[in-house]
């Protein structure tokens, strides 16, 4: 899955894609280089980030969304918000990668279950900026794990087939470095609840920690470890802002793990 942030302020590349034309630029380098999916998002879920007006954020994504969906492109959109989830929906979108699981907004479940599009719930207790306050937990495994199958509970009495949910553990979100470190020792754990689980690790602080400070744009190796360690636990995906590198990564894992090239 890789990552079009079309924001001003995302933690790695904010600016960058904001221009319509950069964006899809962008996107078609990230299929070319192996991508399966585009996840689009207008709004900075990092770390304090502010949120921002819905309008803005449907501004900077329906038009990327209809652009990409037009060329056949399997279009995922990263939002909270159930009005640019419906409206990324008409315009092509075929996923709804909502990082709150629809806590943050109460029509986005009414949304995606009125429509044939897969959800991503993820892990995740408050809006970036008062986030990590709640980064406290006994067992981070087990609490990581009955939140996110509470959210997954809510969607399917909402009205979305079980089917359609992939689970997402949520790292950086709520969680301190440590914990990131063994929710993906745990992967198998999530794995054996019965849906498709992504994981984000992308350029994320925990990885700029274990090197030694290193800036974003200098963790993509670190992140293809990751895609690794991912892939040779069966996660159904990697959300990564560098494709190539993880593409590498994980055929390097199949090839380990089933023999299959």
């Amino acid at each position: 899955m890789g990552i079009l942030n079309v924001t001003p302020d995302s933690f790695s590349d904010g600016g960058d894609f904001l221009d319509p034309d950069a964006a899809l630029v962008h996107a078609r380098e990230m299929l070319a280089a192996g991508a399966s999916i585009i996840d689009v998002g207008g709004e900075s879920t990092r770390p304090g980030a502010q949120r921002v007006s819905e309008s803005d954020e449907m501004r900077r994504v329906v038009p990327i969304v209809r652009a990409l969906a037009a060329d056949g492109v399997t279009v995922s959109v990263d939002t909270m918000r159930a009005a640019v989830a419906a409206a990324a929906l008409e315009a092509g979108a075929q996923l709804i990668n909502d990082v709150s699981g629809g806590l943050a907004d109460r029509d986005m479940l009414s949304v995606v279950a009125a429509s044939s599009a897969d959800f991503v719930v993820m892990h995740w207790r408050d809006h970036s900026e008062r986030m990590q306050r709640e980064a406290v937990y006994g067992d981070v495994v087990a609490e990581v794990t009955q939140e996110l199958l509470n959210r997954r509970d809510a969607a399917v009495e909402a009205g979305v087939d079980a089917t359609r949910l992939i689970l997402d553990p949520g790292l950086g979100f709520a969680k301190t470095w440590d914990h990131n470190w063994t929710l993906l020792r745990n992967l198998d754990h999530f794995q054996a609840l019965g849906h498709r689980l992504l994981v984000g690790a992308s350029r994320k602080a925990f990885l700029g920690e274990l090197l030694g400070g290193r800036e974003p744009q200098g963790r993509d190796s670190a992140t293809a470890a990751i895609s690794f360690w991912a892939a040779q636990h069966g996660v159904w995906g990697v959300r990564t802002h560098e494709v190539s590198g993880q593409v590498d990564a994980v055929a390097v894992a199949r090839r380990l793990t089933d023999g299959q090239g």
